[in-house]
């Protein structure tokens, strides 16, 4: 075989390797992958939980719980993974929840009020508290941990000084069921028809939107593929959830929220202009991006989605007490940084934090049912959360 066609031999499967590799890259993504990895370490902790609980853990009721257990967290991961990107830090999010419960709650027993008041109280008080700390973050630059840090223990001090260290019962029962009340089955499935549409629509879209603009897209087989799974997991999620009592209301809080962050994070100038912030600062003000400005409206979100975890938390509890929301911004975090995002800034996604989320929640719900003692609880939530940085820290430092 001469020179000339050896080398082209050789060269073919090359340039079919290299061909191939964009194709793979879609699926094989660094995003991807982690969202993948998650979603098998979460199918793994179920798999190990139904095991040993003798197939409760996996059981209607219990699935309903977790997901209401999940819902709180959830919420906050989605304004905690907005102020992670940019590189800053709340670790005030669960004395910001207490308070802004204890304040709903408490204008419902000393001035009576309804239903919109409370809620618009509770949400105007984290909303607050977040533009204050964006403020001194961004403005005042004071570092967020300092800052947070001191809001950890202000916020919780003021929620005891309001309340006098007393637990208040909530009166209103619509607002009680924020936490507690179910959608009913037919309006369960007639949601979960609407996002299957809704999912169809979108990839269709989608992979015409990349073909008309040259962009590489799916082929049909695998965008018909992705569809289909999407569409058989929020099936299966909703009846499993109707096989119990049907959708919980926080739930649907929290997949409202979800889908309103993701959209901000990834299709809005807003979102794009976080992760520059975040990956770095000072390319972002000079290519004419106002940073102090993304930070603030970050702990604004942030606030405010506290405002609304602390509504659901009281109303799931039935009661505000002074001691409500203690550690929640630990669980925030860590169901950020185990869905993906990186402590120095620029990388997360709000889907990640949700998973981040229900995996957190996972743990918490099995160790419960197995009677774990809560020191070892800790233990575990703490393990896991170090070894989650230093993954990230690992990855970094080989980028």
């Amino acid at each position: 075989m001469s020179d000339r066609a050896e080398t082209a031999h050789t060269e073919q499967p090359q340039i079919a390797a290299s061909a191939a590799a964009p194709k793979l890259g879609r699926w094989l993504s660094a995003s991807a992958i982690r969202s993948y990895s998650l979603v098998i370490a979460i199918a793994v902790v179920w798999a190990i939980f139904a095991g040993v609980t003798g197939g409760i853990f996996l059981s209607p009721r219990n699935f309903s719980n977790l997901m209401r257990q999940t819902a709180v967290t959830g919420i906050l991961s989605v304004g905690m993974v907005m102020v992670i990107v940019t590189a800053e830090i709340d670790l005030s999010v669960g004395s910001l929840v207490g308070l802004s419960g204890m304040a709903a709650v408490m204008l419902q027993t000393v001035a009576h009020a309804g239903l919109v008041a409370s809620v618009l109280l509770g949400l105007g008080v984290g909303l607050a508290v977040g533009a204050l700390q964006g403020w001194l973050t961004a403005y005042a630059r004071i570092p967020s941990f300092i800052v947070t840090l001191g809001g950890l223990l202000a916020w919780r001090g003021a929620a005891q000084g309001i309340s006098g260290g007393n637990t208040y019962p909530i009166e209103l029962p619509s607002f009680m069921a924020l936490g507690q009340s179910y959608v009913n089955r037919v309006t369960g499935i007639a949601l979960v028809t609407v996002a299957v549409a809704a999912i169809a629509w979108f990839a269709i879209h989608r992979r015409r939107a990349e073909r008309r603009h040259g962009l590489e897209s799916r082929s049909a087989i695998g965008t018909a593929v992705a569809a289909l799974v999407a569409s058989a997991a929020a099936a299966g999620f909703v009846l499993t959830l109707n096989a119990y009592a049907g959708i919980p209301v926080p739930v649907l809080i929290l997949v409202a929220i979800a889908l309103a962050g993701t959209f901000l994070m990834s299709q809005t100038t807003f979102g794009r202009r976080l992760y520059a912030v975040g990956g770095n600062p000072e390319a972002s003000k000079f290519s004419g991006i106002n940073v102090r400005r993304q930070v603030l409206w970050a702990f604004c979100i942030m606030g405010l989605l506290a405002g609304v975890a602390g509504c659901i938390y009281a109303a799931r509890l039935g009661s505000a007490g002074p001691q409500a929301g203690t550690l929640l911004e630990l669980d925030a975090i860590a169901a950020c940084v185990i869905g993906g995002a990186s402590l120095m800034g620029g990388r997360g996604t709000v889907l990640g934090a949700c998973l981040g989320a229900l995996f957190m929640a996972s743990l918490d719900n099995g160790m419960s049912l197995k009677d774990v003692p809560d020191f070892v609880q800790s233990i575990v939530k703490g393990g896991i959360l170090v070894l989650a940085v230093g993954l990230d820290a690992l990855a970094r430092r080989r980028d």
